[in-house]
């Protein structure tokens, strides 16, 4: 007899439907399972065995096929055991086939019948068609996150096979868990002096551009960067889902509820070019960028980075996706994220000092070299920090809170969410003209810099977009003046240690 019952898999951030079927028949004895599945899946036929063997059901002793539809698509993990387990039942007609109609199955059996949660659950459920989804009890919270199911948990299949013959009712859910207590936010009054830096990093949250900070250590760098987050709103539900869904491919827990709070990432500067853009040999998992998605990525150290992994940064930062291709196919991980950067001026960090630095010509070359002209022009926001004053550090007073910002920052992501889109950044090219025009004297200004080949085609338009911000957040209403412009093309100052490099031939 044959029996199907739907699940599904997981490829990269999103869940495919999965049909498995199952054939029982006369023949010599064997269990076969194909539709080009991956190891853990060839494996279920022992955890299944074993898991029906300790529920109290006999194993058939017949020929045994299991496909798993459509056959074209690779399928990679656990969590189509109890759908395989589910389906031989119904074709040895323990169950019968109205017993599990209008249902989907996922989850990974234990060798006891035990029925445990998998990585991933979100996009697996949001993948399923069927109105009814039966999940591990422990994924039962992150199931309901979908909102389209009546999603019911079970532990043991034993208990699934009770309440699908109406043996026993079907358990209930386990109460919600109370939410883990979410860190404070960092307060960016802590932060003293830095008026400049204080800009950028308010400009960068509310037009969404891309920010590199360059100074010696100790100028409070990443303590800018850490209270950035705190300066974004809260991410909308359609953005949210796309957070969770991607936090529970990675396998980080989200039975808390949907990620409201912008991501923050800082991969170690000894990432690998896959740790960051994801990818794998069959199960293809999201990387830093991707678990940043809607969020912050903060690559602290720049300079440490292996010059690959930045440059693999190109492609992502333009298009906001990556794509991935492997033998076993090819997966698209989402990468809209807000780029964040923070280096030293050379390896020893005095560089901006005059007679402090103590690295040779060629380690300060090697250095900058490793974030090329490409990367470099896709920061909006470059500037220099430079160690506070004293006076202020000691006894200045303290600069605005991140609530005020904050504010003020919800403000132009609004009148930006008014010319529909997400931010400034995010603004097409070919609209520049008509919701960001220039004044005749920023026109001449941009010209001139142009012919001063000070800035690229791809910089005038991000030029334009910080401008356009800057014009937002004190409320301006018409052209950009020469005073928006400038004040963009004075954030955009390609920082001192690479203008050496740019006009030094490589021979040289």
């Amino acid at each position: 007899m044959a029996s199907t019952v739907p699940s599904a898999t997981l490829l990269g951030v999103m869940g495919r439907a999965v049909s498995v079927e199952v054939h029982s028949s006369g023949g010599l004895p064997c269990f076969t399972v194909v539709g080009l599945p991956d190891t853990s899946c060839r494996e279920a036929r022992d955890r299944v065995r074993a898991a029906l063997l300790s529920s109290g059901f006999d194993w058939p002793n017949k020929r045994v096929t299991v496909n798993l539809a459509p056959s074209g698509l690779r399928k990679a993990g656990s969590q189509l055991d109890l759908a395989i387990a589910v389906a031989l039942l119904v074709a040895e007609e323990k169950l019968s086939p109205g017993d599990v109609a209008g249902m989907a199955f996922l989850g990974e059996l234990g060798l006891d019948g035990s029925i445990r949660a998998v990585a991933g659950t979100v996009p697996l459920v949001d993948a399923l068609m069927a109105p009814i989804a039966v999940v591990p009890t422990r994924s039962a919270a992150e199931a309901e996150l979908i909102g389209r199911h009546d999603v019911r948990p079970v532990g043991h299949l034993s208990e699934l096979f009770g309440a699908l013959k109406h043996l026993g009712p079907w358990p209930d859910p386990p109460p919600p868990e109370p939410p883990a207590p979410e860190p404070p936010v960092p307060e960016l009054a802590e932060v003293r002096g830095q008026p400049f830096a204080r800009l950028a990093l308010e400009l960068a949250a509310a037009g969404g551009h891309h920010l590199l900070m360059t100074g010696p250590p100790g100028a409070g760098k990443t303590m800018l960067a850490r209270r950035l987050p705190g300066l974004l709103p809260e991410l909308s539900q359609a953005d949210a889902l796309d957070a969770t869904r991607i936090h529970s491919a990675a396998g980080l827990s989200t039975a808390g509820g949907l990620v409201r709070r912008p991501p923050f990432r800082a991969p170690h500067h000894g990432a690998s070019p896959v740790s960051l853009t994801g990818g794998g040999s069959v199960h293809m998992r999201p990387g830093e960028i991707s678990l940043a998605s809607n969020g912050v990525l903060f690559l602290d150290e720049l300079g440490e980075f292996q010059a690959v992994v930045i440059d693999s940064l190109r492609q992502p930062l333009e298009e906001g996706v990556i794509r991935v291709s492997r033998a076993a196919g090819t997966v698209t991980f989402p990468a809209r994220v807000l780029l964040v950067a923070a280096m030293n001026p050379c390896p020893c960090g005095q560089g901006a000092t005059p007679g402090s630095c103590t690295c040779s010509d060629a380690a300060r070359t090697r250095y900058h070299r490793r974030v090329s002209g490409p990367i470099l022009d896709r920061f909006d926001l470059r500037i220099e920090v430079a160690p506070p004053d004293v006076d202020q550090l000691l006894g200045g007073a303290p600069g605005e809170t991140t609530a005020v910002v904050a504010e003020r920052v919800r403000q132009v992501r609004a009148r930006a969410a008014d010319r529909g889109i997400r931010c400034n950044a995010e603004l097409p090219g070919p609209l520049l003209d008509e919701v960001a025009p220039l004044d005749r004297a920023a026109g001449q200004l941009v010209e001139s810099v142009l012919r001063a080949g000070r800035l690229t085609g791809r910089g005038l338009h991000r030029v334009r977009r910080v401008a356009l911000t800057i014009a937002d957040s004190g409320g301006h209403e018409g052209p950009l003046t020469i005073e928006h412009v400038a004040t963009a093309l004075q954030l955009r100052a390609v920082p001192a240690p690479f203008e050496v490099e740019a006009v030094t031939p490589r021979g040289a």
